[in-house]
């Protein structure tokens, strides 16, 4: 209808209107908005890019749902929540940058390097290096929290499966718990109900992980589903490998699932005694709790293809969360 209307109000104007003929740019004038337009390219596509904007860029396109709840912290908060979050990411990206498993040590080495040079008041000229030096410096992090990523990360190079649930947790504690520890200690918040809470959180978050991995590394015959759990409901490792979708691999899943789900409730059972300045660094189990839902829709079928799509309601529910001042 619109293109209806433009084109009636174009067949009313006068015939001498519309016979006109358009004049012709002049040379000079074409030539300076030329010079104009490649200026501009050159200015913007040459600028600089911090540290910080390198790596909030990394957070973005690997952990979009952390990324979100990073914008939520507050401004003094945030670089040191960015740098602590890219180190993580650059940890978990090791084994798939890695040809071979003693290149791989040897960039954990190197990380293991890096944070004594950062501690010792220098670092490597590599983005995530220099943030979390600045993070460090500004905010004195825990020099042994930061080493357990690395340590975490190696001792599971190998993708070995789990052999229970519990080992799963203890994992989860050293990988992910300890993110949040980092990021409440970057916020000059000491407080063991705070900590609490940050434990099951992380260990939720680790389970949840390890569900939404199924199918990726399913398709690379790779099985780290807790050994226990699979041999309760006679799932075999060739099952998941095939991405078998019957009522055994879901009781599998619900399982897992629900000692997920057990660890928030947990968290949140104690929420009025966490301060409320400090609910802000564990919004994120808002976003595990939404993938719980959404894996409860889904029937436990963790091969449905509605838990691959991002889910545009969170942005949202992260900022009533903040608003609400839960997690």
């Amino acid at each position: 209808m619109a293109t209806a209307r433009i084109l009636g109000r174009a067949s009313s104007a006068s015939p001498a209107c519309s016979a006109a003929p358009r004049p012709a740019a002049r040379p000079w004038r074409r030539r300076q908005r030329l010079l104009s337009a490649r200026k501009y390219a050159s200015s913007t596509s040459r600028r600089p890019v911090s540290v910080s904007d390198y790596c909030l860029d990394t957070i973005k396109t690997y952990e979009y749902e952390n990324f979100l709840s990073l914008l939520l912290l507050p401004e003094q908060s945030r670089p040191a929540a960015i740098a602590i979050r890219a180190f993580n990411i650059e940890l978990a990206q090791v084994p798939d940058v890695t040809s071979e498993t003693l290149m791989a040590r040897m960039r954990y080495q190197f990380w293991r390097d890096t944070l004594d040079q950062i501690y010792k008041g220098g670092s490597p000229n590599q983005p995530v290096a220099l943030l979390l030096k600045r993070a460090v410096e500004k905010n004195k992090l825990s020099k042994w929290w930061l080493k357990s990523m690395i340590d975490s990360r190696e001792d599971q190079l190998e993708n070995k499966q789990f052999p229970s649930v519990t080992a799963v947790e203890d994992y989860s504690e050293k990988s992910n718990s300890v993110l949040y520890y980092l990021v409440l200690q970057s916020m000059g918040l000491e407080n063991v109900h705070a900590d609490h809470a940050a434990s099951h959180i992380g260990k939720a978050e680790g389970l949840v992980k390890l569900l939404r991995g199924v199918p990726f590394l399913g398709a690379k015959r790779m099985v780290l589903l807790p050994r226990d759990v699979m041999m309760q409901h006679s799932v075999s490792q060739e099952d998941v490998v095939r991405g078998i979708q019957d009522q055994k691999m879901k009781d599998v899943v619900y399982d897992i699932a629900s000692i997920a789900h057990q660890h928030i409730e947990h968290a949140r059972s104690f929420m009025k005694d966490v301060p409320e300045e400090a609910r802000v660094a564990l919004i994120p189990s808002t976003a595990v709790f939404a993938y719980l839902k959404a894996l409860q829709k889904a029937d436990f079928n963790i091969f449905d293809g509605s838990l691959q799509k991002r889910n545009s309601w969170l942005p949202f529910t992260l900022w009533w969360a903040k608003f609400r001042k839960t997690y």
